[in-house]
């Protein structure tokens, strides 16, 4: 098994300048766990580390892809298991580091998920559901024909429940899958779960850093990205931070409606992320802020002492 650092928790803790700290003490290489930081041109409204960060430590699976590049969880997977092999074999140490918790721990379990080709029109048809009835009536259609991993998925994560009903078009349900293709855990990880001090002080944090990519010209950078089709794109076109622009250009609101609607959004996705990884049992929890990055180090020389 590969020896590993993971950095995880909710946006906006710190995760970034942890990761670099601990890569520079122990001699590691970044391998990012974001499921839009991979794209090229998102870079304000997904936080990517600056230019100083990325040449501060070697960074993988950064600016990887065009905006209309489909991405999944199993191209993360052979990607970033691609990555920590090549690490590993220069005797350093893979620091894994992100806030998308399904790609993370898929990749840590060894559950690698077979790739499988959709049909756009029928996404089209699921996204119009859930844009027309509402959230709920689609995560019923799953629930109906998938109630195990309905059970699983909350019912505002359209993303996840559209492509879970994609899987059973294929005729392999998602719980289905995620039964065969088990193998053994590649990682022998040390999972590092950041956690603010409160909720409160969790959310002037986002409105913070949301008030400050507007500041750096995140509307601009979605408008750019527009004209490269990043709407129609199938992933990026549902990050959070830039899908809240397209009503702004379609003069349907205003920029202050569509800010606080990112801000609304962001405090959302980081309660679903608390959720997830409060689940992850290997998790070793660490107080955000000044302290994380000495209290994360303790941790890593126990840790390594015992391998």
């Amino acid at each position: 098994m590969i020896p590993a650092i993971v950095i995880i928790g909710p946006t906006c803790t710190g995760k970034t300048s942890l990761g670099i700290s601990l890569a520079l003490s122990f001699g590691g290489e970044i391998i990012n766990g974001d499921s839009m930081q991979i794209y090229r041109g998102m870079d304000i409204g997904t936080a990517k580390p600056s230019a100083e960060e990325l040449s501060a430590v070697p960074h993988h699976l950064i600016d990887l892809l065009d905006i209309s590049d489909p991405f999944s969880v199993a191209d993360f997977c052979g990607a970033a298991l691609s990555a920590a092999r090549d690490i590993h074999s220069r005797s350093k140490i893979p620091v894994i580091v992100g806030g998308t918790g399904m790609y993370i721990e898929t990749l840590l379990s060894g559950r690698l998920y077979k790739t499988q080709s959709a049909d756009p029109k029928r996404r089209e048809d699921y996204y119009a559901v859930a844009s027309g009835s509402g959230a709920a009536a689609l995560h019923a259609m799953l629930a109906e024909r998938d109630p195990e991993s309905a059970a699983k998925i909350h019912p505002n994560n359209v993303k996840r429940v559209v492509r879970a009903l994609e899987m059973c078009d294929s005729g392999t349900p998602k719980s289905a899958l995620e039964r065969d293709t088990v193998s053994d855990p590649p990682f022998d990880p040390l999972v590092l779960l950041l956690l603010p001090d409160s909720r409160e002080e969790l959310y002037s944090h986002i409105d913070d850093r949301v008030d400050g990519m507007i500041s750096s010209g995140l509307e601009s950078e979605v408008r750019s990205l527009c004209e490269r089709g990043l709407r129609t794109a199938p992933t990026a076109s549902q990050a959070i931070g830039y899908k809240e622009f397209f009503p702004v250009f379609d003069g349907l609101c205003g920029i202050p409606e569509a800010v606080e609607q990112i801000k609304r959004h962001t405090r959302n996705y980081a309660k679903r992320q608390l959720t997830y990884f409060g689940h992850m049992k290997q998790a070793v929890p660490v107080t955000a802020g000044a302290g994380a990055v000495d209290s994360a180090r303790r941790i890593y020389c126990q840790w390594s002492k015992t391998r």
